[in-house]
């Protein structure tokens, strides 16, 4: 999954907008290919005093169109997903932020490459 505004900030400033009230946010799609149902969604990083709104509207318009089309379950994985939509997503926070600390690539650079001759 791709993980949407993170982009630029190191580990230490995620965990300091964590401490300050930042979260990793999934809202659930509902998308139905006749007899098929794919749930999907990609990671959002909430910052502090940043609100879902803007985000989860774009969930709620693809999943009335194009989620409730498997009878009898796509209505029901609709109204679940319209359900943490209103709520404001799933919080993943600390599963993702374990993640992010297991997996944290150090970049040590080869100091060969970065001298100019």
């Amino acid at each position: 999954m791709k993980t949407n505004n993170i982009e630029g900030l190191t580990m230490f400033e995620i965990n300091v907008l964590v401490q300050q009230g930042g979260r990793f946010i999934i809202f659930p799609n509902t998308i139905s290919k006749l007899m098929k149902k794919f749930k999907a969604s990609n990671v959002y990083f909430i910052r502090p005093e940043e609100n879902t709104f803007k985000y989860a509207l774009k969930h709620f318009f693809r999943n009335l169109s194009a989620g409730w089309r498997i009878f009898p379950y796509g209505p029901i994985y609709v109204v679940k997903s319209f359900y943490y939509l209103i709520k404001g997503g799933r919080d993943y926070t600390q599963i993702i932020l374990s993640e992010l600390n297991k997996n944290n690539p150090v970049y040590n650079p080869d100091t060969k490459y970065l001298k100019y001759t």
